[in-house]
């Protein structure tokens, strides 16, 4: 296993000569490490197939199936396709996924720490995903906004960006909203908190799912304060030259496995999109989420 550095950038490390299926577990061990000090690491060289991805998410920990079908793979569940390629005719997975400020299954009561995407079709001119480092950006928050958070949940729902399924054609709105919120109802999650591997504190909000702030008892905290904290790092620049948003690039045959923890990210789209195909493999590592979060 072969380290490289990423010029000019203070997140994400290169990995190049590693053999997802056969490397020994202290090398496992030693992955998973870059991507809690580095945030993002890129495999470069990999040559899966569906199982073989499927199987490599497996040796980093327990692998979470998505909960829609839509975005199955038509062989293995437990990978989530974002495509807006057809396959004999056939949609597979869901095209333009992701063009939003967001953690993984932050609307669920228990998310995972790393998430894997294994690109399949690459766009030639406009490709990439951007990403907030949230461990930074509260490290960078203004004292008066920190103080503002001691206790402070964020409540999460999936509802502001859920992807109207080929099932809900023809369905009463109401229907859809209903089940919305009785398959995945709303869920808190603090605000801050403590990494369970690095020690950093993590702002844990998206502009995507994080809709409403509230102290330990459940009360509306401060007017504006979630506009404010979306502002001060970074998910409110639609320019997308804050200094804390990073734009990682990929190439054929790259893997990015990143702390779905730390960092939030979104999928970069333009207006004319070209064919793009995306496998993602989501895994539970061996660490409470945050401290906490199962009791």
């Amino acid at each position: 296993m072969i380290t490289i550095p990423q010029e000019g950038s203070r997140i994400g490390i290169a990995v190049d000569e590693f053999d997802a299926l056969s490397v020994p577990e202290s090398d496992i061990a030693q992955l998973k490490q870059l991507v809690y000090s580095h945030r993002i690491v890129v495999l470069r060289n990999q040559h899966l197939s569906p199982g073989d991805f499927v199987e490599f998410g497996r040796r980093l920990g327990e692998v979470e199936t998505y909960y829609q079908p839509m975005y199955h793979h038509p062989e293995h569940r437990e990978i989530f396709v974002s495509s807006n390629v057809k396959e004999d005719g056939a949609q597979v997975g869901v095209p333009q996924t992701g063009k939003f400020w967001h953690h993984d299954y932050s609307f669920m009561p228990r998310p995972f720490g790393l998430t894997l995407i294994y690109p399949q079709v690459i766009p030639q001119k406009n490709r990439g995903t951007f990403f907030i480092d949230m461990a930074r950006a509260h490290a960078d928050l203004p004292e008066a906004l920190k103080a503002e958070l001691g206790g402070v949940r964020g409540v999460n729902s999936v509802r502001r960006y859920f992807k109207v399924r080929p099932t809900d054609v023809y369905r009463p709105i109401t229907e859809i909203l209903a089940e919305i919120e009785e398959v995945t109802p709303e869920v808190a999650h603090p605000a801050v908190f403590t990494h369970p591997v690095t020690g950093e504190s993590v702002l844990y909000i998206s502009e995507a799912v994080t809709y409403r702030l509230e102290d330990a008892e459940g009360n509306p905290v401060r007017e504006k304060l979630l506009d404010e904290l979306f502002e001060a790092c970074g998910q409110a620049d639609t320019t997308f030259e804050h200094d804390n948003i990073h734009l990682q690039t990929f190439d054929r045959g790259d893997m990015l496995i990143w702390d779905n923890r730390a960092l939030v990210h979104r999928a970069l789209h333009t207006v004319n999109p070209e064919p793009a195909v995306s496998f993602r493999v989501t895994v539970h590592d061996e660490h409470e989420f945050y401290p906490g979060i199962s009791l």
